[in-house]
């Protein structure tokens, strides 16, 4: 069964595409900056298991950034319990923080997400699947992909600033 590509960003670029602009660390510097752990979700597309991430079960107010380079990817205010023992957010905090690529790997089409500012893998984008959220999409990521900064939300994090979320309005 083919996941449909999430309809807020239609444009999905090929696998090495998101890499023809990007200036990357070589593995070697990645490797000794990241744990191994680390190294092997964010750099090689690997997944952690389920239920057993830092994030997974959060209720934490704050915003998560790349664990690779700190750019600001998600809120809490857009993260939800999906069940599936991963973080799941219906939104990135804005479009130019993620990019998404297709993903054939394991016989099957997804859409690969990954940090914008580094290229860093942080899981997969499902539309469809029949959650109540706004968007209908669950960013299905890895808690070793993320780090949370706690905290209140700042005026340029709020969900209710419509220019901070593309393609989200008003509830």
């Amino acid at each position: 069964m083919s996941t449909p590509e999430p309809s807020i960003n239609p444009a999905v670029a090929p696998a090495d595409a998101a890499d023809a602009d990007r200036t990357p660390l070589t593995d070697e510097e990645w490797a000794r900056r990241l744990t191994p752990q680390e190294f092997d979700v964010l750099r090689r597309a690997g997944t952690e298991r389920p239920y057993t991430g830092e994030y997974w079960d959060t209720h934490v107010e704050g915003v998560y950034a790349c664990r690779a380079c700190g750019q600001e990817l998600f809120r809490s205010s857009e993260k939800f319990d999906a069940h599936c023992g991963w973080p799941s957010f219906f939104a990135p905090l804005a479009e130019d923080r993620v990019e998404y690529i297709k993903d054939a790997s394991l016989g099957m089409e997804r859409i690969e997400v990954r940090c914008a500012a580094c290229g860093s893998h942080m899981g997969h984008v499902f539309a469809g699947e029949g959650y109540g959220t706004p968007t209908d999409l669950r960013y299905c990521i890895n808690s070793i992909s993320l780090r949370l900064d706690p905290g209140p939300l700042t005026p340029s994090q709020d969900p209710a600033d419509e220019d901070a979320a593309p393609g989200r309005g008003r509830a």
